[in-house]
């Protein structure tokens, strides 16, 4: 969700349904985790996390100055709805919602703002410009 606050935009997500197909789902809750971690680290990728650097090195070198998802900005809800298909292989999970995680915020950023953004991260900056401001 996009809101304004002041004169600049803030990206927050409010609520998260996943859903994964593992194909037989050994251990649900080991799933779930995976989904929700995979979540919650796609969304500091795509609208936080970026190295920062100049003509001769890398600026970003510590975690103090490193942008990254604080809990404040965690989904309030986020469900994982697992499709088990006993008898089916075994597929696994591994980084399953990275990918849809970042497309999802792209989109709404766009479904808010009217306009894709092309770089990432999706920082405040470049959604404000999104919206004209």
């Amino acid at each position: 969700m996009c809101h304004r606050a002041g004169n600049l935009h803030d990206v927050r997500i409010l609520r998260v349904n996943a859903a994964t197909d593992t194909g037989e789902v050994v251990n649900p809750d080991g799933v779930r985790n995976q989904i929700e971690g995979g979540v919650i680290q796609s969304a500091s990728w795509t609208l936080f996390e970026e190295v920062t650097f100049d003509p001769k090195r890398i600026t970003s070198f510590d975690w103090s100055s490193y942008p990254i998802l604080r809990f404040s900005g965690v989904p309030e809800r986020l469900e994982v709805a697992i499709i088990d298909k006993p008898g089916a292989p075994f597929l696994g999970v591994a980084e399953a919602s990275q990918g849809p995680t970042a497309a999802a915020l792209g989109n709404a950023i766009r479904d808010a703002s009217g306009q894709r953004l092309r770089q990432l991260p999706c920082t405040p900056a470049r959604v404000r410009a999104a919206f004209g401001g």
